[in-house]
């Protein structure tokens, strides 16, 4: 059987274990014959220039006999082994992968376009996968063991890596890895359908506008990649402090100020929160907070910077739909060690929320705007909802691909108001409701 055969079958665990023996062995000759101080004064890329040319020489001297595909592999094997992350490095470098999900050593998934694959490749045994594992974490100073088994941390490449070992994962040690999202336009994500061109004038003009804006959705459904591109129509000229728990928007204007969380280091100390981020934040004369996910109490804090002056700010949260967001940032706000009474912090939020943009991930691993909606309540009133655009999925067809359509909506007067006032044109496709009286009945159908 071929080298690469032997790879990438996971029938075959024989082959495998030979391939990983070999592996095992010319890794050790290779760090026989090198000097690692010298090495260490390298740079990465003339590092791994120098491993593979001495490991070639060893190959050619007292290796096997093997094509030169063979051989390239071999070689490359090794050297990940030794420099990278082992079967996980050329998976790192496959740009179409967007998470790689290691569930333990014998299970590989990846995600391609919304879709999960399990690989044929597996690591030769526990102790390599935790000691790739050991190898990421130490990057970015952390360490993984029984007295702290989980870890959540960002590589300096940019990629957002969690950890959980035994005893708390029953299935061996998992680790998730996902990758830094490409920063894509609004118009490229037009092109990908998630949105079109009406909405895309409704968007603009809504933050440019400054309106404040809630991007919600599940787990994997976009928020990070469309709040990149909102913030993309901010102007030049205004103060933007970005706070993250790990650093992913990659803005384009010229004053932008990022922050990022800090987790407690290896003796328990040093932690720095979103949330003191975004106390912070308020003392930094921002003209918008962006502020990548609220999970916790800093939520209250959020709401009334957004209510209080910072007013065009942007902020992602977990939730399902438009109403289920806001209620998740309500059970969120409260959470503060400030204990705020729920109509005190419902009248919070009508005075700080504008606008909800609701994304979804079909079933055809698809992700786009599934709503936009408009908060339309005020002070301690219960809220009030205006969808101003929905997609209308259809079934999934023979092709399995969902198609749909956008169905749009006429604004609330203010909010065109207050887009006329900005000099902001209103989309022809929504138009403005002509009285509260049509909105209500338009929402009570």
């Amino acid at each position: 059987m071929s080298l690469r055969a032997r790879i990438n079958a996971p029938e075959a665990p024989h082959g495998q274990q030979e391939e990983s023996h070999l592996v095992a062995v010319y890794r050790a000759k290779l760090l026989e014959e090198i000097d690692l101080a010298e090495m260490s004064s390298l740079a990465a890329a003339e590092r791994r220039i120098r491993l593979e040319r001495v490991l070639g020489h060893i190959i050619s001297r007292e290796g096997p006999v093997l094509s030169t595909h063979e051989r390239a592999m071999l070689i490359r094997r090794v050297v990940d082994e030794a420099l990278g992350l082992g079967i996980l490095e050329p998976l790192l470098e496959d740009a179409s992968i967007t998470e790689i999900m290691v569930n333990g050593p014998d299970q590989v998934f990846v995600e391609r376009a919304g879709r999960v694959e399990l690989l044929p490749i597996r690591f030769s045994s526990h102790e390599q996968l935790m000691q790739t594992i050991e190898r990421i974490v130490s990057t970015v100073n952390r360490r993984v063991d029984e007295s702290n088994p989980m870890v959540d941390a960002r590589l300096p490449s940019g990629e957002r890596v969690n950890v959980i070992i035994p005893p708390l994962s029953l299935t061996g040690a998992t680790l998730t890895i996902r990758r830094f999202p490409r920063a894509f336009t609004l118009h490229e994500m037009i092109g990908l359908g998630s949105l079109d061109e009406q909405m895309l004038m409704l968007l603009s003009g809504l933050v440019r506008a400054k309106f404040n804006v809630i991007v919600s959705g599940a787990t994997g459904s976009g928020k990070t990649t469309l709040l990149n591109a909102l913030s993309g129509l901010i102007p030049e000229g205004e103060r933007i402090i970005t706070i993250e728990d790990a650093a992913e928007l990659q803005l384009q204007q010229n004053h932008v100020i990022s922050l990022e969380s800090r987790p407690a280091n290896v003796e328990g100390k040093g932690r720095i929160t979103i949330r003191d981020l975004v106390r912070n934040s308020l003392r930094m004369r921002p003209d918008r907070i962006i502020v990548g996910e609220v999970r916790g109490g800093e939520t209250l804090d959020m709401l009334q910077a957004m209510s209080t002056g910072h007013d065009g700010s942007l902020a992602t949260v977990h939730a399902n739909n438009a109403e289920d967001a806001l209620m998740r940032l309500q059970t969120l706000a409260s959470m503060s060690e400030v204990k705020v009474p729920y109509e005190a912090l419902r009248d919070q939020i009508n005075s700080a929320v504008d606008c909800i943009v609701q994304l979804s991930r079909f079933a055809d691993g698809s992700r786009r705007i599934s709503e936009i909606a408009i908060l339309d309540s005020h002070g301690r009133e219960e809220y009030r909802i205006v969808t101003v655009c929905r997609f209308a999925a259809r079934p999934m067809g023979a092709d399995g691909v969902v198609h749909g359509a956008f169905e749009y909506h006429p604004l609330p007067r203010r909010v065109a108001d207050r887009l006329r006032m900005a000099n902001e044109p209103i989309p022809p496709a929504f138009g403005v409701a002509d009285s509260e009286e049509q909105l209500a009945a338009r929402e009570a159908k």
